[in-house]
């Protein structure tokens, strides 16, 4: 037994991290246990899953697929305890140094954040007791002013000639300003196509609303045919074995379209929009625009027409009046309306 002295505080031995159960053996059974265990909401999880796929790669030792060869790429297979390896942390730096030269600071970043909370939550449950993240760098990410797309941008969009899908999916997006993640997770049976809005599980698990307009409202009964339960928007093929059930239409036998795909089509359809002066026949070198692009938009939109911040925040379903700033900036047509407005030869025309 220690004893407090007549000098001194009480020094307690540091109790070691006991596992808290039995740890998994393999990374990917880690990453499972992880998504389910630390209560990441459903309509995160994807993004936390693909994060922690492509940093599952980098704690192996390999390179990360990027581009086309990291949709359907395996995730590598290695115990979880390898990541206590001495060694791994000068590797892992040099891995995740070349992937940060490749990738938008953003997506940087927050794969590496994702990657940090899922270890910290292994050690915690004493499967591993080392971080060999320590030492990498976020990278600065300079903002971006042009993500808010202008108005002609929008009306482009529309006219594109894609699948029902995505036309309803694109236009709920910047209707509803909900995140991409969010909508995907949307079931046939958390709509109310009366009301025009549904049930969606909001970042941090919280069970809100989001509205649409017409648009989405027009499109939605066509997209749904008639089906009564099951994901809302669905791959083009069956589901494969394994699928998760709640992944899966029950009527259709097709699996919910994952954020991922997602995101490929529509970056492939918007390539020419984001960059009007390329040739169609450079279309495979060209970047398109991201989803994000059409919450951003929507809710800068809003800001413009002179939307209250308390509204703004309840269409954002941010907590914070600060997390506003970014979307109350005005976008591209408003400062070019405010210039041609106080251009002094247009008012002599006039």
């Amino acid at each position: 037994m220690t004893e407090i002295g007549s000098v001194g505080a009480l020094r307690l031995p540091r109790a070691r991290v006991m596992p808290q159960a039995a740890p998994p053996s393999l990374y990917t059974a880690a990453v499972e246990r992880y998504l389910t265990g630390a209560g990441i909401a459903k309509s995160s999880a994807r993004i936390y899953r693909i994060s922690l796929t492509t940093w599952g790669w980098m704690l192996a030792g390999e390179a990360a697929p990027t581009g086309p060869a990291r949709r359907g790429a395996k995730p590598p297979v290695f115990p979880i305890t390898s990541i206590d390896d001495p060694a791994l942390p000068e590797v892992l730096a040099e891995l995740a140094a070349a992937r940060a030269d490749e990738m938008d600071a953003d997506t940087v970043n927050r794969e590496l954040s994702i990657a940090r909370k899922a270890i910290g939550w292994w050690q915690r449950q004493g499967w591993i007791t080392c971080d060999p993240t320590i030492g990498i760098e976020r990278r600065p990410a300079p903002p971006d002013r042009t993500k808010s797309l202008a108005e002609n941008q929008i009306a482009a969009l529309w006219r594109l000639d894609v699948a029902l899908r995505e036309k309803t999916f694109w236009k709920m997006l910047y209707e509803s300003a909900a995140r991409a993640d969010e909508v995907l997770c949307l079931n046939v049976e958390d709509l109310y196509p009366q009301d025009k809005r549904g049930k969606i599980t909001a970042k941090g698990g919280a069970t809100e609303w989001i509205h649409w307009q017409s648009g989405t409202a027009q499109l939605l009964p066509r997209l749904i045919a008639r089906r009564t339960r099951g994901p809302l928007f669905l791959t083009d093929r069956k589901a494969p074995a394994g699928t998760p059930t709640l992944d899966v239409c029950p009527e259709t036998g097709r699996a919910r379209l994952s954020y991922r795909r997602a995101e490929e089509i529509f970056e492939e359809n918007t390539r020419l929009l984001a960059n009007p002066l390329a040739s169609p026949e450079d279309i495979e070198e060209l970047d398109g625009w991201t989803l994000h692009r059409l919450r951003h938009s929507a809710l800068t939109h809003d800001a413009e027409d002179g939307t209250s911040t308390p509204m703004l925040l309840a269409r954002s379903r941010h907590a914070s009046v600060r997390s506003l700033e970014r979307y109350a900036r005005p976008g591209v047509d408003a400062v070019a309306r405010h210039v041609a407005e106080r251009d002094p030869a247009a008012r002599r025309r006039t």
